[in-house]
């Protein structure tokens, strides 16, 4: 019913950016916090950014001052800059939303399948 897709991945050089999108589609009433996780080779999946609502943003320590993360409510869609890159940051990153359907008045939490961003030279 909600489906969350991600894109923008690839192979970029250390240093180099990336920009990352996510566009849910579906029933959808309202979308709460948005957010990327990333899952790196042998290790968790962590947090990368989340946005609520409003606009607050957080970030991982790891990426502070690098990413940014931004919204748009009306194309339902997340958004990643990735600047500064760095072979650490190689992992599949997922999105994520709490989403208010019209099915249901409750919060449900959707993932995307992920898209894979390899820095290296």
């Amino acid at each position: 019913q909600v489906q969350l897709v991600e894109s923008g991945g690839g192979l970029v050089q250390p240093g180099g950016s990336l920009r990352l999108s996510c566009a849910a589609s579906g029933s959808i009433f309202t979308i709460n916090a948005m957010g990327w996780y990333r899952q790196a080779p042998e290790k968790q999946r962590e947090l990368v950014a989340l946005i609520a609502s409003a606009g607050s943003t957080t970030y991982a320590d790891s990426v502070k001052g690098r990413f940014t993360i931004s919204r748009d409510n009306a194309k339902n869609t997340v958004y990643l800059q990735m600047n500064s890159l760095k072979p650490e940051d190689t992992a599949v990153y997922y999105c994520s939303m709490d989403v208010v359907p019209f099915a249901a008045p409750a919060i449900m939490d959707y993932w995307g399948k992920g898209t894979l961003v390899t820095v290296s030279s």
